[in-house]
């Protein structure tokens, strides 16, 4: 089966997007303020398996079917990076600072 040539335009521009959404996460690491350093890690890894399954994705339709392997990688990377997001603010909600 063909996949349409405008699905693979599609992807790769939502990749670029995604792309360009790593300047601001990087700005917040170089930031001074060490409390933000660990939640900008973690949308840095967020935004890096998003792009892993992005690329994965465009690269197995436009290239060949062997690239899905990084698809599959960048699904598992996301799904551990909102399991640790989500027991930081489950722990943060249990223990309120003030």
């Amino acid at each position: 089966m063909e996949i349409p040539r405008w699905f693979v335009w599609i992807a790769f521009g939502l990749a670029v997007l995604q792309a360009l959404g790593l300047v601001p996460v990087i700005r917040r690491l170089r930031g001074s303020d060490p409390s933000a350093h660990f939640e900008a890690r973690l949308d840095l890894l967020d935004a890096v398996a998003s792009l892993m399954l992005l690329g994965g994705m465009v690269l197995s339709l436009a290239v060949a079917e062997s690239w899905f392997w990084l698809t599959f990688a960048g699904f598992a990377a996301m799904t551990a990076v909102y399991a640790v997001k989500g027991a930081v603010r489950l722990r943060a909600r249990r223990h309120p600072t003030a």
